[in-house]
């Protein structure tokens, strides 16, 4: 009786995981096929990991690269790069990605908040950049499988009430590559249930 308890509750916790991740995903590929529509202020790119092995981060500079394509369209006037200290190397994310945006030869201008650890925070502590640079309308850059996640904390950090806001989903190599799109999978739905049951949406 109380293995089948067990085996039961299990399966009810695995059923929920795989919805949320097949929310996630169909989420992801309905953005990727959708990319903003409307001109910006400014894009606000979310950071990630800084390295890896030794190197500027795909994840990371992907996002940046992103923001860069929407500022050379003409979807954006400057970008604002969020993300504070990389625990594992020390660096500074945002200034990792204003330094790859200005090797990539972007010339426009480059707006940083390099205090932030998670994506609540990126959102958060990015406010008062966006504000004091009169930004009215904001495009929220990063990577599909995120996003959904980024919607709701970005609602709950009062986001849509200060911005007209939109969501560009980067396609970054890691998203292409089926190990990274293993790791999304199984990180981002656990990441979600964490926010949801401390509360942030």
């Amino acid at each position: 009786m109380i293995k089948r308890t067990v085996l039961g509750a299990l399966g009810v916790l695995l059923l929920g995981y795989l919805a949320i991740a097949i929310t996630i995903w169909l989420h992801a590929l309905d953005l990727l096929g959708h990319p903003p529509q409307r001109a910006a202020d400014a894009a606000l790119i979310l950071g990630n990991r800084a390295y890896r092995d030794g190197k500027p981060n795909p994840c990371l500079t992907g996002r940046v690269d992103t923001g860069i394509s929407l500022a050379k369209e003409g979807g954006v006037r400057q970008l604002v790069l969020s993300g504070g200290i990389d625990r594992e190397d020390g660096r500074v994310e945002a200034e990792v990605m204003q330094q790859h945006a200005r090797d990539a030869g972007y010339t426009g201008t480059v707006l940083l908040e390099p205090v932030s650890s998670t994506t609540r925070e990126n959102l958060s502590m990015s406010l008062a950049v966006l504000q004091t640079a009169g930004v009215k309308s904001v495009i929220i850059v990063s990577e599909p499988y995120h996003l959904w996640r980024v919607e709701r904390l970005a609602r709950a950090a009062g986001f849509d009430r200060l911005f007209d806001v939109q969501y560009a989903a980067a396609p970054t190599s890691c998203w292409r590559r089926w190990g990274m799109l293993f790791k999304g999978a199984l990180r981002e739905p656990l990441a979600i249930v964490n926010n949801a049951a401390n509360g942030y949406f």
